[in-house]
């Protein structure tokens, strides 16, 4: 997803100096050339050495290094698609609101007027929450800075509250979601449904399937990561909330049937990922099915069909669905696509290894509505989910 981004990361002296570490393999695994800038408190919580062994690149740790060549402070500004600061401290956010230059770190920001600076606040509680330093984060906020919300939680000096610096992972996505993709879906109002469906037989067992929902969320960010307002209806899964998607949480089918249609009229794009259950018990017992001796005899409904409801009142919106099979995948794939009015369907099939529940690649192919036929080869779901939001965004 960074392949081929440059992005400088400025750690500060903070006691969660050393999550940065892994901030920086997370970038790196994803294709990202880092270089790191650390304040001398900094060097005091984690060696320079560290860095240089991570990224393989020199660890700028003063303004005035006789060994460096140039002008290292523009340089680093000048090819930098990001600036990420983590964690950034209360002296730090000062320095870079009063556009003070000291230090390394704070003429590299400075220099870099035109550039997406991202930066994540960690710090005691009351210094978080101390006039000052909210009137310095809203300044750097005005001038286009984005700042990541710390976590709340007990901190290092044992007080409770906001101030950790939030999960590695989601300041790794958050840096995904500003510079990773072009904002080709800028504005567009995105509906994406996930996961399986529940459907209740009695208070304690239920109907449902092997969906983790990982195609969905990965979808879900990568659309927001192009610049969308997502909404991602969900089922139960393990699987982290999106960074910035509005999530609604659902059981049944009938419960997603109600969430999708409420807000299909106000929404531009829709993609069912979610596998939803065909059928339902037709009765639920208000009480535990006890075992008894012999077979037992559920009688089954067939539940709201959502995508042929969606197709039927389509007026201006792109419709995504998709589709798994075990056999005649084509074939079924196109009498879907046809007979629920979809512009484009994502077909995949149980049989071909890679594909299916719960594995983090997938095989699609993708069937448009004018009949054009795309083979993707196996690839992650995030890779994937990219390529079908540039289809959309190609109808779109």
């Amino acid at each position: 997803m960074l392949k081929g981004k440059n992005i400088v990361l400025g750690v500060t002296g903070g006691i969660a100096a050393y999550k940065a570490c892994d901030i920086v393999s997370r970038l790196i695994k994803l294709g990202a050339d880092v270089h790191v800038i650390m304040t001398k408190a900094a060097m005091e919580f984690v060696a320079p050495l560290t860095f240089k062994t991570l990224t393989g690149n020199r660890v700028h740790t003063s303004l005035f290094d006789e060994n460096e060549e140039g002008v290292p402070h523009i340089d680093l500004a000048r090819k930098a698609d990001a600036i990420l600061v983590a964690p950034a401290t209360a002296n730090f956010t000062a320095k870079a609101a009063c556009g003070i230059a000291d230090d390394m770190l704070s003429a590299t920001i400075l220099a870099a007027s035109d550039k997406k600076i991202i930066i994540s606040p960690a710090m005691n509680t009351h210094m978080y929450e101390n006039k000052a330093v909210q009137e310095n984060l809203e300044k750097l906020k005005k001038r286009g800075f984005v700042i990541i919300k710390p976590a709340s939680g007990r901190l290092a000096c044992g007080d409770e509250g906001l101030g950790k610096l939030p999960e590695t992972g989601e300041i790794v996505e958050r840096v995904v979601s500003e510079i990773a993709f072009e904002k080709t879906l800028l504005g567009k109002r995105i509906m994406i449904t996930a996961g399986p469906t529940e459907e209740a037989i009695d208070p304690v067992r239920y109907i449902t399937n092997h969906s983790t929902g990982k195609m969905g969320y990965a979808l879900a960010r990568i659309a927001k990561a192009k610049g969308a307002c997502v909404t991602l209806i969900t089922g139960k899964t393990s699987l982290p909330k999106p960074l910035g998607v509005d999530v609604v949480e659902i059981v049944s089918a009938r419960d997603m049937y109600r969430e999708v249609t409420e807000r299909y009229f106000d929404t531009d794009i829709v993609i069912k990922a979610a596998a939803v259950a065909d059928f339902k018990p037709k009765s639920v017992n208000e009480q535990k099915t006890k075992k008894e001796n012999g077979a037992l005899n559920i009688e089954l409904e067939r539940t709201d069909d959502i995508l042929a409801y969606l197709g039927k009142k389509k007026e201006h919106q792109i419709l995504v669905g998709f589709c798994m099979e075990t056999e005649n995948l084509l074939e079924n794939a196109k009498k879907k696509l046809e007979g629920k009015n979809l512009d484009i369907i994502c077909a995949n099939s149980l049989n071909v290894e890679g594909a299916g529940f719960g594995v983090d690649t997938n095989v699609i192919t993708l069937i448009e509505k004018d009949g054009k036929v795309t083979e993707l080869p196996m690839d992650t779901k995030e890779r994937l989910a990219e390529v079908i939001l540039d289809k959309v965004a190609e109808i779109n």
